[in-house]
């Protein structure tokens, strides 16, 4: 494996010596960390003492395998007339802490890093020694093993980028909503609520259970209580107006009695005739004529013809949508808007996000998510919780998506980045997806936009992808 480097050239030293026989080498110490070589070793060069005032030795550490070589910083030892040649031209080739004089037989403490590469798995290291007349004409090179290398396995630094979250902006007021439907039973032609009547103290529970949920919360200020009453088509348009009208303000004046909220909180509105919950039903059926009955619905029709059109040409489905579907047609939707305060303790927005997450905004949630220690189980379901509430919001996505990368969840971090919208930093993610998934050439040119776009961590996540594909060739 040395034969290449053994002594050449058109005229020996002047004791026939190859330039090596001066080196010495002691406290040789070679570590690998990822995807460096770090080399320390003393490097006595005492035995150039004598070295005449016009030669000069050039001493290049190497790490040879076979055909594969790699040469190290190289030092100079100089007689006296050529070491003040070297300084007078100030050469930037062998700056000052690399030149040695002779006479001075110093001893180097010579130190190294390389970055290792895969046949260097199994190789040496030796020292090359170049030995220069008067002309710096070479004379003598020569080469001495110093040690072996060896290492189980030499593998590329692992793909470490910097994780870009974004920060949501805050919401100035927070504005929450919560709704249901409440089937309010009526007798025949009535607008009164009888709260024992049918199933309506269950109805009426619900109604209270809602508005209860907001309402004993401290954090929570209802801004408004909205009914909406709708009757079903059977009776004349008119009469069902008066019907939807009357049965709202009947609800609205029943829980008025019981919280006495300030006047304009309960709003009202009514639809006389659901024909949209009709239709509903009828599109999600197999009833006979189907198509027939749903072309009619859509007709421009007004609704009381429209009625009568279905009953008498489709009267065994008319009885039965007005045994089945008809009572879910009259109904009250309800709908609570409120408002929540602002958080700002990390450890309370902690709290409320596991256990009233619908509270906090996506600001605060990604507030109490950054005070976590990352990898952690709350850490991961923190941006969990921030995607189930805001399913849609690009940015819950994205940094549920990083999340997931950092504890190399790939798998999530995909279906989070199909949602993460087009910004610098879900194209800068996106590459870094790819990159995780080694899919190098498909994450180079998503890093590069990223980069073009100003995210400038792209740049080193670039250089890593370099360097992994650099040592794998």
């Amino acid at each position: 494996m040395l034969s290449a480097l053994l002594p050449v050239g058109a005229a020996a030293a002047s004791d026939s010596r190859p330039a090596t026989d001066a080196v010495r080498t002691s406290d040789v110490d070679i570590v690998t960390s990822d995807d460096n070589f770090f080399i320390r070793m003393t490097v006595d060069l005492s035995g150039y003492k004598h070295l005449e005032r016009n030669r000069e030795v050039i001493i290049t550490p190497m790490i040879v395998a076979g055909a594969d070589s790699l040469a190290l910083p190289s030092l100079v030892v100089a007689g006296r007339s050529r070491y003040y040649l070297w300084l007078r031209q100030s050469s930037d080739r062998w700056p000052a802490d690399k030149l040695y004089r002779a006479s001075d037989g110093a001893v180097v403490d010579y130190q190294a890093t390389v970055a290792a590469e895969k046949w260097m798995e199994t190789s040496d290291l030796v020292i090359s020694a170049l030995s220069r007349g008067c002309c710096g004409t070479p004379e003598t090179l020569a080469a001495v093993p110093v040690t072996p290398i060896s290492v189980e396995k030499i593998e590329p630094a692992a793909f470490m980028p910097q994780f870009v979250f974004i920060r949501p902006e805050a919401e100035l007021e927070k504005h929450r909503q919560i709704s249901g439907s409440a089937y309010i039973d009526f007798p025949v032609d009535q607008t009164v609520i009888y709260p024992d009547y049918r199933r309506n103290t269950v109805e009426l529970a619900r109604i209270r259970a809602t508005i209860d949920s907001v309402r004993d919360d401290a954090d929570v200020t209802i801004a408004a209580v909205a009914l909406k009453g709708f009757a079903s088509p059977e009776s004349p348009y008119s009469h069902n107006t008066e019907l939807a009208i009357g049965r709202t303000e009947s609800l609205r004046r029943y829980i008025n009695q019981l919280y006495s909220f300030p006047a304009g909180v309960v709003v009202t509105d009514y639809e006389p005739e659901d024909w949209a919950g009709l239709r509903r039903f009828v599109d999600r059926s197999n009833i006979d004529n189907r198509d027939d009955i749903l072309a009619i619905i859509d007709s421009d029709l007004a609704p009381d013809p429209k009625e009568a059109r279905i009953k008498s040409r489709y009267p065994a489905q008319y009885r039965f949508m007005l045994q089945n579907w008809y009572p879910a047609l009259r109904h009250t939707d309800y709908k609570i808007d409120y408002t929540v305060r602002q958080y700002t303790d990390p450890e309370e927005m902690r709290k409320v996000l596991f256990s009233a997450p619908q509270k906090l905004s996506l600001n605060e949630m990604f507030a109490a998510a950054s005070t976590m220690e990352p990898g952690t189980p709350d850490y991961d379901e923190a941006f969990a919780i921030a995607v189930r509430m805001y399913p849609d919001s690009p940015e819950a996505n994205l940094n549920a998506a990083i999340a997931a990368m950092k504890t190399a969840s790939l798998d999530a971090a995909r279906a989070y980045l199909a949602k993460a919208g087009d910004s610098p930093e879900a194209v800068y993610a996106r590459g870094l997806y790819e990159a995780f998934s080694g899919n190098y050439d498909a994450a180079r040119p998503l890093l590069r936009q990223a980069l073009d776009s100003g995210i400038q961590p792209a740049a080193d996540a670039l250089q890593q992808i370099d360097n992994i594909q650099s040592f794998v060739k």
